[in-house]
C-alpha cells in the first residue's frame, strides 16, 4: 500500500529509495543481522526528517519481521523437516525481493509504502 507524500526533493525521494534497497544488498553480505542494522544506520542519519523518518522506520520493522520469520522458520527446516522444509525459505526471499523493490520504488515517486506482512514494532 503506498500514498504520496507532500512535496519531497529529488535528494529526499533518492535516499528514501535507499533506505529500502541497502537492506536487501546487505542481505548478501552476512548474517540476518547484517540488513538490520544498515536500515537503523540509514534511518537514524535522516529521522529528524519525516518523510526519511518514515521510510526508515518501515524498512528497519521489515527487516526485523524478517529476521523473526527465519529464526523461527530455521528450526522448522533443521529439526522437525529434516531440512525437506528448506522451501518454506523461498517465500522469505521472495518477499524481502519484491517488499524492498516496491518499497523504492514508491519511495522515488515521492510516495509512503507500507511493507505486507510486516510486524511494526519501532
Amino acid at each position: 500500500m503506498s500514498f504520496d507524500a507532500p512535496t519531497t526533493s529529488e535528494n529526499d525521494r533518492s535516499y528514501a529509495m535507499f533506505q529500502h534497497i541497502v537492506p536487501l544488498i546487505a542481505h548478501l553480505g552476512g548474517p540476518i543481522v547484517v540488513p538490520i542494522i544498515a536500515a537503523v544506520i540509514m534511518w537514524q542519519i535522516k529521522k529528524d526528517q519525516a518523510y526519511l523518518d518514515d521510510h526508515g522506520r518501515e524498512a528497519t520493522n521489515f527487516q526485523i519481521s524478517l529476521a523473526l520469520y527465519t529464526l523461527v522458520i530455521i528450526p522448522l527446516l533443521a529439526v522437525v523437516t529434516c531440512g525437506i522444509g528448506a522451501v518454506l525459505y523461498i517465500p522469505l526471499i521472495v518477499l524481502n525481493i519484491y517488499g524492498s523493490v516496491r518499497g523504492g520504488m514508491a519511495a522515488n515517486k515521492g510516495e509512503y509504502f507500507r511493507y505486507p506482512m510486516c510486524l511494526r514494532l519501532v
